[in-house]
């Protein structure tokens, strides 16, 4: 069994309090559990409004598997108007 890690520092663009924040958050995190089938969450900076780092862990047989998931993942996010990755921390075990 292999697992995957990753640890993103995001900044927020559209939010103005922490309930935007939240807002933005939880449609992020909602579409990549659907669409990846991985277990995220935030993790720190939670009552800052504009930045949050969220985390996210997936499992498999195959460390290739695993680098291409969390590649898309990145990119997805990334692609995402709304927020701006500034940091992000990747640990394959």
């Amino acid at each position: 069994m292999i697992v995957g890690s990753c640890s993103l520092k995001l900044m927020i663009y559209e939010s103005n309090s922490l309930k935007d924040k939240r807002h933005v958050l939880r449609s992020i995190i909602d579409r990549l559990k659907s669409r990846f089938n991985i277990s995220i969450a935030e993790i720190d900076l939670n009552n800052n409004w504009q930045t949050s780092i969220i985390g996210f862990a997936c499992v498999s047989n195959n460390t290739n598997y695993l680098n291409k998931i969390i590649s898309k993942i990145i990119e997805f996010i990334d692609n995402d108007s709304r927020v701006e990755i500034l940091d992000y921390n990747i640990e394959i075990l």
